[in-house]
């Protein structure tokens, strides 16, 4: 299979329901789900190389589910810009998972979770009433933890929300290189792929061309934040974070501005106790394309 299928979930809002999209890979009738959960401005074909090397090299039947974040990709948008929080991504995954758990009984979980894809893992993996099918075995934190530093906020608000205007693919992947080089060494050719299916077609009085694939408001959120906000959402992760079951791998880059040392060393003596793994020459984050980085979550996974 070198290419996923399209599906959607409902899942209910303030305003009624807003639709999620989620790209499935594999056996749809599987028993074992891997649920992969993208960053905060990515979407879930991030996933296609991680995807098809985990339908590969699993020894049992798999199914593969890489939603679009609400506001990312092919889901809706939400009307309210201040519901682009982790609560509300917390209540789509459950809706997720439950309509798969519906679909074809999951009998054994594991989470992949990139950045903010790791926070809402932590949101529900920490709180032991959440209505999962089964509680999550294995937990991939990729380059997140409760503590997200300061600086990496500040570097996120040069850039969140300016989704531009592109003339050409290439033109729009030479761009998002520019504020995505700590992602740490590319091929230009795994660079496309990464970055076609962030883009959309536009157009505008000058001419057809390319936007990337998200709600610009997903930003405000980003800008309404405040040290000291920060500071007391640090402590509620850290309370999800210890009450965490699932045997968890820390994947950390060793230049990340997100994840500090120190927090990453802390992750490993508390909660879960993570196995961290971290990857020279990449910052935030590891895109799990690199072969060592692949490997290193199919090891994890089916080990």
């Amino acid at each position: 299979m070198t290419t996923p299928s399209l599906n959607f979930v409902t899942c209910p809002d303030a305003q009624g329901s807003h639709r999620m999209a989620y790209w499935q890979w594999g056996d749809a009738s599987a028993a074992h789900v891997v649920l992969c959960v993208h960053g905060l401005s990515r979407q879930g074909r991030d996933f296609d190389v991680l995807a098809q090397a985990l339908v590969a090299r699993s020894p049992v039947p798999l199914r593969v589910v890489c939603p679009d974040v609400v506001g990312r990709g092919r889901s809706d948008w939400l009307a309210q810009p201040m519901a682009y929080q982790i609560p509300t991504y917390a209540a789509d995954m459950l809706a997720l998972l439950a309509q798969l758990h519906a679909q074809a009984a999951v009998a054994t979980l594991d989470w992949v979770g990139t950045s903010m894809g790791g926070l809402i893992a932590m949101a529900i993996c920490g709180t032991p009433e959440a209505p999962l099918p089964v509680p999550v075995r294995k937990l991939v934190l990729n380059d997140v933890g409760p503590v997200v530093q300061w600086q990496f906020i500040e570097r996120l608000r040069s850039y969140l929300g300016k989704t531009g205007f592109f003339a050409t693919q290439q033109a729009a992947a030479d761009a998002l290189w520019a504020i995505s080089s700590t992602f740490g060494p590319h091929t230009p050719e795994q660079w496309l792929a990464l970055s076609i299916p962030m883009l959309k077609a536009h157009s505008t009085p000058q001419g057809e061309g390319w936007t990337l694939h998200y709600d610009p408001a997903i930003a405000e959120p980003v800008r309404a934040s405040t040290p000291e906000a920060a500071a007391q959402g640090e402590a509620v992760l850290w309370h999800l974070y210890d009450h965490i079951t699932a045997q968890t791998l820390l994947l950390r880059g060793q230049s990340s501005d997100l994840l500090a040392p120190a927090t990453a060393q802390a992750m490993q003596a508390r909660g879960p106790k993570a196995r961290l793994l971290e990857f020279a020459g990449v910052g935030h984050a590891p895109t799990l394309v690199a072969a060592d980085q692949v490997a290193a979550v199919v090891g994890f996974l089916f080990g």
